[in-house]
């Protein structure tokens, strides 16, 4: 997955004619803008899917704009997400979101907590919902083996889920990013989320 997130419609646009056919985006309003923008550069093919945390209150948007939604992280918001999708006539594909680090600003589901498992009960009934597996996002730590021990928890937990939730799919492990996706691959990450490494440093926002 390329993260294009702050990067431009244009960027976007060499990429997909480069062969690129996966984008991850982090915010509903700053897509939306760019959206357009690449309607009006003929790009076509190209998938995008949001990386960043949703507010609930921007799951209507969300559905319309995006395939899937790699950031799931309450019944809450999963429960307004099939309604919205129902609307469109459309299904979308999501990760959960796995709160693996102590950090205050990482978001996600606490692996050992009640909501987890409330939203895994309640999925199989929400037929716009498309379920593909978990996503974690490796704290900021210059010790490889942290990265490591991350990515190793949520191999783990997929494991653990697999068997616990069999009518679910959990096949797929989004995990790695431009620092670390060699050590994620390791672990068995399916799915690495490269923003740096294509596109270079991201624009300072104003």
């Amino acid at each position: 997955m390329a993260v294009s997130k702050t990067h431009s419609a244009e960027s976007i646009a060499e990429a997909v004619a480069s062969g690129v056919t996966l984008f991850g985006e982090n915010r509903v309003q700053d897509f939306e803008a760019k959206r357009a923008r690449l309607l009006e550069l003929g790009v076509s093919g190209a998938e995008f899917h949001l990386v960043g945390h949703l507010q609930s209150n921007k799951s209507n948007k969300a559905a319309e704009l995006f395939t899937g939604i790699d950031s799931l992280d309450s019944t809450r918001l999963a429960e307004r997400l099939n309604d919205a999708a129902g609307r469109l006539g459309k299904s979308l594909y999501v990760l959960l979101e796995m709160k693996l680090s102590a950090e205050p600003t990482k978001t996600g589901l606490d692996p050992d907590g009640p909501e987890l498992h409330d939203l895994l009960d309640r999925l199989p009934s929400l037929e716009h919902l498309r379920m593909r597996g978990l996503m974690t996002i490796a704290p900021l730590d210059e010790n490889p083996e942290t990265a490591h021990a991350c990515f190793r928890q949520l191999r783990g937990l997929q494991k653990r889920l697999m068997l616990g939730f069999p009518r679910l799919d959990f096949s797929e492990l989004s995990m790695g990013m431009s620092g670390d996706f060699e050590l994620a691959i390791e672990e068995g990450s399916t799915l690495v989320r490269i923003g740096t490494a294509l596109f270079g440093e991201r624009p300072r926002l104003r």
